[in-house]
C-alpha cells in the first residue's frame, strides 16, 4: 500500500536521517539569543533563560533561545523565527539593526575542545542579546522561561545548570551590554 505524502512546505529542513548524517560531516550554523528586559535607559534589568528537556539525555537543563539557520533563510529571519518559536508570537523581540553578533560560539561533540559542548554535532552559533517587550510564553520544546537579574544569572551555581557550557555565553552576553559590574 502506498501513501501520498504532502510536499514539505519548507524544503529548507532536512529529514532526521539526513540531518544526523550531515551533523556527522559538517558544522551546522545556528543562531542563539539571550532575551533581556531593559529599562528606559536601555540597561538590562532581567535576562531570560529557558528550561528544556534534553533529547539526548532526558535531563532538564537551562538553556538559551537557539535554532538552526535553514538553507535559503537570512540570519535575521532565522533569529526572529527561533525567538518566536521559543518565546511565543507576542514576545515582540527588538532585533538588532546589524546582524553582527556579540560573539561566535563553537560547539564540539567531544568535551574539552572548547568550553561549549554539543554531543550531537560540531556547530557554530552566532549569538545575540535581544531585548523583548511583550509577553513571553514558551512554546514547542521549551517548558518554561525564567527571568533572572544579571547578578543571579552569572552565579557559578546557575552557570553549572546551563546546557553545554552556555553559562559562559550568558556571562559574555551580559558583559557585552555592560550589565556586569
Amino acid at each position: 500500500m502506498s501513501f501520498l505524502r504532502t510536499p514539505d512546505p519548507n524544503p529548507g529542513w532536512l529529514s532526521e536521517d539526513a540531518l544526523d548524517e550531515t551533523r556527522g560531516r559538517v558544522p551546522i550554523l545556528y543562531v542563539e539569543a539571550v532575551p533581556v528586559r531593559v529599562d528606559s535607559l536601555g540597561q538590562v534589568e532581567q535576562v531570560g533563560v529557558l528550561l528544556r528537556g534534553s533529547a539526548s539525555t532526558g535531563a532538564m537543563t537551562q538553556t538559551l533561545v537557539s535554532g538552526r539557520v535553514m538553507h535559503g533563510e537570512s540570519v535575521r529571519d532565522a533569529l526572529l523565527r527561533n525567538l518566536e518559536k521559543d518565546l511565543g508570537p507576542t514576545a515582540f523581540p527588538q532585533l538588532p539593526q546589524s546582524i553582527v553578533p556579540f560573539t561566535v560560539a563553537e560547539y564540539f561533540p567531544l568535551p574539552g575542545v572548547t568550553p561549549l559542548h554539543d554531543p550531537r554535532q560540531h556547530a557554530v552559533a552566532l549569538v545575540y542579546v535581544v531585548p523583548v517587550t511583550g509577553e513571553c510564553a514558551p512554546r514547542q520544546d521549551a517548558l518554561e522561561l525564567t527571568w533572572l537579574t544579571p547578578a543571579e544569572a552569572v552565579t557559578d551555581s546557575f552557570a553549572a545548570e546551563m546546557e553545554g557550557g552556555r553559562g559562559l555565553l550568558l556571562r559574555q552576553a551580559l558583559a557585552s551590554v555592560g550589565a556586569l559590574l
